[in-house]
């Protein structure tokens, strides 16, 4: 069903964000690069990451930031380069991993689920790797475990808007889309709400049957 395909894009939109909580490692070259790519400057990111790592091959935290800047411009095998050399050099790093699986979830989200399991059992409440390990649920028509993991986050961060919608359109896909309209409808129409919010709500309007409140949305 093309409603349903567009709801699952959606999920994977939600889910690319990037994670600007991740610590620069207190050096500032770092803490710019983040704050670039929370920005939505992953071009400035990368050239910052790439002059720290010219000089410094292996700074870990360096090879986060160039995975998610090239995540962030589509170029998907560099960035698995970046994030596979940060996890060379630092076995225990959950930002290689989280960047790993978000990477395999397209491809082989069974995958990508072992992945943020992986982190989850180091660090339980990591609120990125429990909405990462829902989008993975979802991709694979797990939606119970799906919205587990959404709930899960929300417990530890009841802000955290990604999970919010990604519960939301989970919801909408395991056939309680009336629920999922009523979760998403505050949410779009928040002033500062995104376009992307406002297209999941369409998408989960679409599959409770109301075609044309959803062509309505812009």
């Amino acid at each position: 069903m093309r409603i349903a395909l567009i709801a699952i894009v959606s999920l994977l939109a939600a889910c690319a964000s990037q994670d600007a909580s991740r610590a620069g490692d207190g050096q500032p070259g770092l803490n710019v690069a983040r704050a670039a790519l929370a920005g939505g400057s992953p071009d400035l990111a990368l050239n910052i990451s790439n002059s720290i790592l010219a000089k410094q091959p292996g700074n870990v935290p360096a090879l986060l930031n160039q995975g998610d800047a090239l995540s962030a411009l589509g170029r998907l095998d560099e960035a698995n380069a970046s994030y596979t050399t940060a996890l060379a050099a630092d076995p225990g790093s959950v930002g290689a991993q989280i960047g790993l699986g978000r990477l395999r979830l397209s491809s082989d989200p069974a995958q990508a689920q072992l992945l943020f399991l992986g982190v989850l059992e180091r660090e339980p409440r990591n609120k990125v790797a429990l909405n990462d390990l829902g989008i993975a649920y979802d991709l694979q028509g797990q939606h119970a475990g799906a919205q587990g993991a959404y709930h899960r986050a929300l417990g530890v961060d009841p802000t955290m808007r990604a999970a919010e919608v990604n519960l939301a359109l989970s919801m909408a896909l395991s056939g309680r889309a009336n629920d999922a309209v009523r979760l998403l409808k505050p949410l779009a129409s928040d002033p500062g709400a995104s376009r992307r919010t406002r297209h999941d709500l369409a998408a989960a309007l679409a599959l409770a049957g109301d075609r044309q409140g959803a062509a309505g949305i812009r």
